[in-house]
């Protein structure tokens, strides 16, 4: 008779060694066997701009270069003595009073509409203000680029010859329009006149003093553009009298600056640079009481102004970054009124670019 405990023993060992033979076989076939060793790690991203990185290329510099029009009157134009100002202008010195403490320490950039955004895709600029519209197609296709707030709302509109007899936009039909090429422009008179069915043919130009060179000269029989970029180019015909702006408005174009994706301390400086200006308009802080209104008991007004706390390490710069912005450059609205509002050439009412408490589109998130 077989001993029971020898069989039990002779079972186990060939049930192990045929249960290694399985284990052994093809993965395809066999159960997945854990493994003691770590999984590979994953391959690691490529490098991109780091937080600061830009910040601190624009300081080793001394100067911030922005990008800007090449000459529209009220948003970035050069005047007779060769200074520039305007809008844009206005929000590039912002950012370099924010960083230097200098509103001089920029450089300014003119950009076609063609060019703009490959300037600042390949580092020649360091941010852009170029009366530019924020676009869907813009902010997710344009690679590496990034839409960070909005200094001017605008909407299309039509300037025409008051001989031509055309009281209403949608008389326009069997006409001419000069157009910037490579801009918003461009696309919403296309879908404007396709639309409505109106007959037209477009004479599109790559710069803007080419195209309102050439309606002055009667290539064409409309002008379009901005309204506000409108009411700019109107100052250079040689009979501005002659000529009249339609009242429809056919698109929305809000305008504001763009940098590099990457670098989002960079990012939030510019971004909150237009927001110090909105909010120091909001509290009644401007360039002429700044320093009076450092006293104030106000606790947003103290923020603002680096009395307390210090919002200004959080951006990487100075903590009275947004009091040296207001001292050198003004709040918003003395910003607006001194290159596009009421009393100068372009005389553009507030409108939509009122504060929101005055039933404007103007706003800004707190500092706190």
């Amino acid at each position: 008779m077989k001993n029971p405990i020898v069989m039990l023993v002779v079972g186990l060992v060939v049930g192990v060694i045929i249960g290694a033979l399985v284990l052994g076989g093809s993965s395809e076939e066999s159960a997945p066997v854990a493994s003691t060793t770590s999984a590979p790690a994953p391959a690691a991203a490529p490098a991109g701009p780091q937080r600061g990185d830009n910040l601190n290329a624009v300081k080793d510099r001394g100067y911030l270069e922005c990008g800007v029009s090449q000459g529209l009157p009220g948003f970035s134009n050069q005047d007779d003595s060769g200074e520039w100002t305007g809008i844009d202008v206005s929000l590039c010195r912002a950012v370099a009073a924010a960083i230097f403490d200098d509103p001089d320490a920029v450089e300014f950039k003119a950009l076609s509409a063609k060019t703009r955004f490959t300037a600042l895709q390949s580092g020649e600029i360091d941010m852009l203000a170029r009366n530019t519209t924020w676009t869907m197609s813009r902010d997710v296709n344009l690679g590496g680029l990034e839409f960070v707030g909005v200094n001017y709302y605008d909407g299309q509109g039509f300037m025409v010859r008051k001989d031509l007899g055309v009281t209403n936009a949608l008389e326009l039909n069997d006409v001419s329009i000069c157009t910037n090429t490579g801009t918003t422009t461009e696309l919403n008179v296309e879908d404007f006149m396709q639309t409505n069915g109106l007959g037209y043919q477009l004479v599109a130009l790559e710069k803007a003093d080419e195209v309102i060179a050439a309606y002055d000269a009667g290539r064409c029989d409309v002008f379009t553009t901005d309204r506000s970029g409108i009411a700019a180019q109107r100052t250079k015909l040689d009979n501005p009298d002659d000529h009249v702006v339609l009242s429809e408005i056919i698109s929305k174009e809000p305008l504001g600056p763009v940098v590099r994706e990457g670098d989002p301390q960079f990012a939030d400086l510019v971004r909150w640079t237009l927001f110090a200006m909105v909010n120091a308009e909001e509290l009644g802080v401007d360039s002429f009481n700044v320093d009076e209104m450092a006293k104030s008991n106000n606790p947003a007004i103290k923020r603002l102004l680096g009395i307390e706390d210090d919002f200004g390490s959080q951006l990487g710069v100075s903590k009275t970054w947004a009091a040296q912005i207001i001292r050198h450059v003004g709040n918003y609205g003395e910003v607006y009124e001194e290159t596009v509002g009421p009393d100068t050439p372009l005389a553009l009412a507030r409108g939509s670019n009122a504060m929101w408490t005055d039933g404007g589109l103007i706003y800004a998130p707190p500092i706190r």
